[in-house]
């Protein structure tokens, strides 16, 4: 062997190296991109629930750099192009679209499958009903910056055109980071408002994230406060600031206050909610596309006992807790609260398919639960009374009942879509097209 060929081969034998470590890891990765978009086709949770990417695989070049840009790693690379492998986990962020090189990326609403109905809404954020403004995610906007943003230039709108001496010049549906912004940009500008909340809390979807999730990437601007120029920042922390602002600016938010029913009357509204109703020029509804929880409808269900979602799973600590629900949403909350100790959970599903609608790892462990006496699981079953200490559940036809402290219903939720058209309000349902702009 010649010393040219010996030195080149030295030359060469660090790029060499390089090739077959990144090969391997790049291979390593596309595996589990491939394990991870089976789980999320077995599971049934393939169809995105809100505004997506969709990948044209003839102008992909499998760069990853959409991958690298998405905060929530729902993207990911199999057989050299990219695809959404967690599509659950999407929130609409956009940064995908924009980091592509070869512009493969466009965002768009619903599937072919399912459709996803948007309300038309205009540049000012007033839909084709006078007086009638929608901000954040009902109209699409599920990203926090755009929410916050969209919030405030809706009020900019609704000022022009404020209630009589016997009205407020506008009702804020909602506490999430679009009626957070109109409620200070309401403020600011020394509006007539009243802001009413279904929750106990501020955030709207933020706060159902899990512990520690990141919630922002991006610096928003609201009013009163300017600019907010973290980059990074936790649920908790996000949750934290909204509620110091909204209290340092004396804005009220009335929580657990659920808006029932919107009427017209003559030239402005009656918006009545679960506690009050109001006279009111205008409306804006910032309300979000998790909607008003779907309720069991059985006598007891009026309780501090029965709750809408697992926010801390030890205050569940030794207590007797049944879970209602068939989904991802029910499976984790029973299984953080068996992990408390002391707890009994039971998990009641109106069907036979707790097993199969989770995520195979949510199987799985509730499987090895309900084998290691962790968990109770009660198929074909459905609730019919819930006492001060007890459960009564109904299955094929007979009925059982259970010590009970407290009842989690993850039922999912019902988007305000018939209300929105008895008042005229028009709405679009899209599948798997770009809104326009």
């Amino acid at each position: 062997m010649s010393h040219s060929y010996l030195t080149t081969l030295l030359y060469l034998l660090p790029l060499i190296i390089a090739l077959v470590l990144y090969y391997r890891r790049h291979s390593k990765r596309e595996t589990q991109f491939s394990a991870c978009l089976a789980e999320t086709v077995k599971s049934g949770v393939a169809e995105p629930l809100t505004l997506h990417p969709v990948i044209d695989v003839n102008k992909c070049i499998g760069s990853s750099a959409c991958v690298k840009a998405c905060p929530e790693h729902a993207l990911g690379i199999v057989r050299g192009k990219a695809v959404l492998v967690e599509p659950d986990h999407c929130i609409g962020h956009g940064a995908c679209e924009a980091a592509c090189p070869v512009e493969a990326i466009q965002l768009v609403f619903g599937t072919e499958k399912r459709g996803i109905d948007i309300p038309q809404v205009k540049p000012t954020f007033e839909t084709n009903v006078p007086g009638i403004y929608i901000a954040g995610e009902l109209g699409g906007m599920g990203l926090i910056r755009k929410g916050v943003d969209q919030g405030a230039r809706a009020i900019a709108s609704i000022r022009k055109h404020k209630g009589s001496a016997n009205e407020l010049d506008v009702v804020i549906v909602g506490a999430g980071p679009a009626g957070i912004s109109a409620s200070l940009a309401a403020k600011e500008a020394g509006l007539r408002f009243v802001t009413v909340e279904q929750e106990d809390s501020l955030g709207g979807s933020i706060f159902h994230y899990p512990r520690r999730k990141l919630a922002m990437t991006a610096p928003m601007t609201l009013p009163i406060v300017g600019k907010f120029n973290k980059y990074e920042i936790s649920k908790e922390e996000l949750l934290t600031f909204w509620s110091r602002i909204t209290g340092d600016n004396d804005i009220t938010i009335n929580f657990t206050e659920r808006m029932d029913a919107i009427t017209k009357t003559g030239r402005g509204f009656l918006v009545k909610t679960s506690k009050d109703s109001y006279n009111t020029k205008n409306v804006l509804l910032a309300i979000g596309r998790r909607g008003t929880p779907r309720k069991l409808g059985v006598l007891g269900e009026e309780q501090s006992k029965v709750v809408y979602r697992l926010i801390d799973a030890e205050q569940y600590r030794g207590m007797h807790v049944l879970v209602v629900g068939g989904g991802d949403s029910a499976a984790e909350a029973a299984l953080a609260i068996a992990e408390e100790q002391g707890s009994t959970v039971s998990v009641s599903s109106r069907g036979d398919d707790i097993l199969t609608r989770p995520k195979e790892k949510n199987r799985m462990r509730l499987k090895e639960f309900a084998t290691q006496g962790k968990l109770k699981i009660f198929l074909n079953t459905s609730v019919k009374q819930i006492g001060k200490d007890t459960v009564m559940l109904e299955q094929e036809g007979k009925s059982c009942s259970l010590k009970n402290d407290a009842v989690i219903v993850c039922a999912g939720g019902t988007l305000p879509t018939p209300m929105l058209k008895e008042i005229g309000v028009m709405v679009d349902t899209y599948y798997g097209t770009a809104v326009p702009k």
